[in-house]
């Protein structure tokens, strides 16, 4: 198959890419757990009319309107249809404030994420509050309602600007026949509103404040791992949970999604509370282990634009069976030697731009979005949020003082602006780190680990789905190999051996791969257009299309053999295809 680098080349005389529909919200797909959130407005309803919802809006209200995908754009709005009690939501919200639902003036669509929809409600005097529901594939849908609303709620007490919970209901028997969060409504817009635009001081301010802000909540000390509930919802489904002082709240089982996706969540495996480190680096690996010896079969990478480095032949889930054998008999030797790293504490799950809320003055006013949110040793909880780090390049990795190149001004427009927006994720990396050093010295301790990140990558490959490949979790084992004294401290051997001529073949596959994937970032978003797993606009949905279907005619022109032609056609990474077997 030609390389679909080649793609580029061959899009640079077909179409001038200037699209910007880069706001990427991710199918629920598990390697991908990054949401931005896009606001719809519908009709506004007079302040003291009558308040109804014709069918067209409730329509409306039910579907996923802001954004379509490219690959599998039917699957992934079945996905996100929750169809609701809006009658019944609206005498619930109502309640859950001590007002009456004939109160209720507005009710609208806000954001729709990766795993829930929210509707702002507005009511007679301008109160508003926000009402956030789960679709119908989130899970554990159950303890992951009922462990964000206390976790908002620990964290809040403790100081932290999240938005107060009003009510809530983690089953959908009640009035609004649907799982929900009712919760204040905090004022200001998302800091990725602004992203790309902050200033040198700005982002040292955020950095500053978000510094700030872990370190307050990364204090707050646990009794075990898992996530955070009220002990009454954990005690509704006869789960048990280790309380912590303030015996409202426990902990209980993870959930994290990994743990539960798919046909994972019929699996009768332990996923904590975990009562030290090693329960927690083993649990992940564990319930993979016991999902691939129950459903495990071979299959074909799910990235299709990996399969070329595979032959296109479907690998055996034994493969990966091995790998986590290997990484089960390290994993005590990953705890590390100071105590305090091994603490249990909490972060947030994912904090990007679009979960922060600033006001006028760039202060930080809310931290949204807490599903999902683990309680685990400090050294695993460690590390530099997704969007603002910049591991990838140098001057970064050396932690050096960022600086414009003095040749910026005799720079053409689009040379310039690059340097410039490098400059900007170097700022952003730089002052994160160096504040975190400032103000939040256990997560730096936990940073400043040299092996620190390679635990990391091992636990996080070792937990997450297997779609196919093993390749990640063994080149992370190949590096524990080559780096085990240091990981250990000088520990005892290590139980795990690969020969030479394997070592040698996984490297070259993994830079092969590498290469694949940056290859597969091109297509998405200079040659298509699109963001994450095809994500765009909806206004701009037929243009990204098009230029799929063009993109993959000039490849198929380009094969060399019927043989080529046909593997293209039958692994093309922006055709829909069938996920089931994936689950």
């Amino acid at each position: 198959m030609p390389c679909l680098g080649g793609a580029r080349l061959v899009f640079n005389s077909l179409v001038p890419v200037s699209l910007s529909l880069c706001r990427p919200h991710s199918a629920l797909r598990l390697s991908h757990l990054s949401y931005s959130s896009s606001t719809v407005t519908l009709t506004r309803w007079p302040l003291h009319r009558a308040f109804s919802v014709t069918a067209h809006l409730r329509n409306d209200l039910f579907n996923y309107t802001s954004g379509r995908w490219i690959i599998n754009d039917a699957l992934r709005h079945v996905e996100r249809r929750r169809v609701f009690n809006v009658d019944g939501l609206r005498r619930l919200a109502a309640e859950s404030v001590d007002r009456s639902p004939g109160d209720i003036v507005d009710l609208k669509k806000l954001a729709e994420g990766g795993f829930n929809r929210s509707f702002l409600i507005t009511m007679r005097g301008g109160f508003q509050m926000v009402a956030r529901i789960p679709y119908p594939v989130t899970v554990p849908k159950y303890f992951a309602v009922a462990s964000e609303v206390a976790t908002m709620a620990l964290l809040r007490s403790s100081g932290l600007p999240i938005p107060e919970v009003y009510g809530y209901s983690p089953v959908p028997d009640n009035a609004a026949e649907t799982e929900y969060i009712f919760m204040e409504f905090v004022e200001g817009p998302c800091l990725s509103d602004t992203w790309f635009d902050l200033g040198e001081g700005d982002i040292i301010s955020i950095t500053r404040q978000l510094a700030e802000l872990e370190s307050k909540m990364m204090s707050i000390a646990f009794p075990a791992g898992g996530s955070l509930y009220y002990t009454k919802d954990l005690e509704k489904v006869q789960r048990p949970g280790i309380p912590l002082e303030d015996e409202r709240f426990c902990v209980g089982p993870d959930t994290r999604l990994p743990l539960w996706y798919g046909r994972r969540s019929q699996l009768d495996v332990d996923r904590g509370p975990y009562e030290n480190a090693k329960a927690a680096l083993v649990k992940g690996a564990d319930k993979e282990r016991a999902y691939l010896e129950q459903f495990g079969r071979p299959l074909l990478p799910f990235r299709r634009f990996r399969r070329e480095g595979y032959q296109y032949q479907k690998q055996p889930p034994s493969d990966h069976i091995e790998n986590l054998d290997r990484y089960l008999s390290i994993a005590p030797s990953l705890i590390p030697r100071d105590p305090t790293l091994c603490h249990f504490r909490i972060r947030h799950p994912d904090l990007q731009p679009s979960n922060i809320i600033v006001n006028s003055n760039m202060r930080v006013v809310g931290l949204i979005d807490w599903q999902h949110t683990s309680i685990l040793p400090q050294f695993l909880l460690a590390g530099i949020p997704g969007r603002i780090q910049n591991y990838d390049d140098p001057v970064s990795q050396s932690m050096a003082q960022p600086l414009l190149p003095a040749n910026l001004d005799d720079l053409d427009r689009e040379s310039r602006e690059k340097e410039l927006e490098l400059y900007r994720r170097r700022l952003v990396h730089y002052h994160y780190i160096k504040n975190t050093k400032k103000y939040n010295e256990l997560h730096y301790a936990a940073l400043a680990d040299p092996v620190g990140m390679l635990r990391r990558r091992l636990f996080c490959y070792a937990s997450d789905l297997w779609e196919g490949e093993t390749l990640a979790l063994k080149v992370a084992l190949i590096d524990a190999t080559e780096n085990w004294e240091t990981l250990t401290d000088g520990g005892p051997p290590c139980p795990v051996v690969f020969d030479a001529v394997d070592v040698c073949g996984t490297r070259k596959l993994d830079t092969e791969q590498t290469g694949a994937d940056a290859n597969l970032e091109v297509c998405e978003n200079t040659v298509i257009g699109c963001g994450s797993e095809g994500w765009v606009t909806v206004e701009h949905y037929e243009e990204a299309m098009r230029r799929s279907r063009q993109l993959k005619e000039a490849m198929l022109a380009q094969a060399e053999s019927e043989k080529d032609r046909a593997e293209i056609a039958a692994h093309w990474p922006f055709d829909d295809m069938d996920e089931e077997e994936y689950m």
